[in-house]
């Protein structure tokens, strides 16, 4: 709030030299409209620590993952998603905070995956709640990380769903352009290890990436920030000579301390990495994903299900063991 005056006077000056450097939908920018990231004061570590006091593993996770400022992801358990998005970015903003949310509701979510199936009703079903969450953040400082995984599942889906899915990323672009104008929007493109760069830069382009501000990589994943960052500029050396532009991108940090060890469901032995800050080879390091909560039924998470926070789980993961 208190930086926002002289936020939007300097991005209106700037306007024409951004426009021209990079396409994008949006001129401000929300890092400099606020005082630092949000921490989500519903947080499911937080939750635990103040149901579990005098558990051995609370002043860790306390210290460690409560507190951090990561993402809060929004869903159909969201219920009202324009009233529950604009509650949580002005909650941030009384704060003068900057808020990070995920949109995680794309019809078909996890088709080829399954441990987080579900998603709208309909593509139609799609549009009016994403219309919905970008007119509820409104003018309001936010980053908003569109549909994690979606354009890595393809593995299993026909031309024909995957067009119908790359209208659905495309309006909603448009969407938050129209809407949320102090918004910066990153489309989710996977990690290193699904697609290659080439591969990834014609479904991000081809799903509207030139509305977006940026890209996001290692969603929920334990890829390096050394090789999303090796990764993401190869995604942009693709982006500049088939089609002209680059972008920003953003990286998850919250698991990626010991790096992969090639499994993506609730491996062992993983550890927490470089909490959310701006740049560090990206242009922020983000905690998407929060370390703890489950991936599905798999792997250290046997029994759980996607998104269950496990506090054994994240307490390994403070000191990667």
């Amino acid at each position: 709030m208190r930086r926002r005056l002289r936020a939007l006077v300097t991005a209106f000056f700037a306007l024409p030299l951004a426009l021209a450097a990079a396409p994008s939908a949006h001129a401000a920018d929300p890092t400099t409209m606020t005082s630092g990231f949000y921490a989500d004061p519903d947080a499911s570590a937080k939750r635990w620590v103040a149901a579990n006091p005098g558990d051995g593993r609370a002043p860790a996770i306390s210290a460690s993952l409560a507190n951090t400022p990561a993402a809060r992801w929004f869903g159909s358990w969201s219920g009202a998603i324009g009233t529950a998005a604009g509650s949580y970015a002005g909650a941030a903003d009384r704060a003068d905070k900057l808020p990070l949310l995920v949109a995680y509701n794309v019809y078909n979510r996890d088709y080829c995956g399954g441990h987080s199936a579900g998603g709208a009703a309909s593509p139609s079903a799609y549009a009016n709640w994403i219309a919905q969450f970008a007119g509820g953040i409104a003018n309001r400082p936010a980053v908003v990380l569109l549909e994690p995984d979606s354009l890595g599942d393809y593995g299993c889906m026909n031309q024909a769903q995957i067009n119908e899915r790359q209208g659905m990323l495309s309006g909603a672009l448009s969407q938050f352009s129209r809407q949320a104008p102090n918004t910066w929007v990153y489309l989710d493109a996977g990690n290193p290890g699904w697609a290659d760069a080439g591969t990834m830069a014609q479904r991000l382009h081809n799903a509207g990436l030139r509305q977006a501000h940026g890209f996001s990589l290692n969603i929920s994943n334990y890829f390096t920030t050394a090789e999303n960052t090796a990764y993401g500029n190869a995604v942009n050396r693709e982006l500049s000579s088939r089609y002209g532009y680059t972008k920003p991108f953003v990286v998850d940090t919250s698991r990626n301390g010991n790096g992969s060890n090639g499994q993506w469901c609730n491996p062992s032995g993983r550890r927490i990495g470089t909490p959310t800050r701006l740049g560090g080879g990206a242009e922020m390091l983000l905690w998407i994903k929060t370390p703890g909560e489950s991936d599905g039924n798999c792997g250290v998470g046997g029994g759980s299900s996607a998104g269950q926070f496990l506090p054994e789980v994240a307490y390994k993961m403070i000191y990667g063991y």
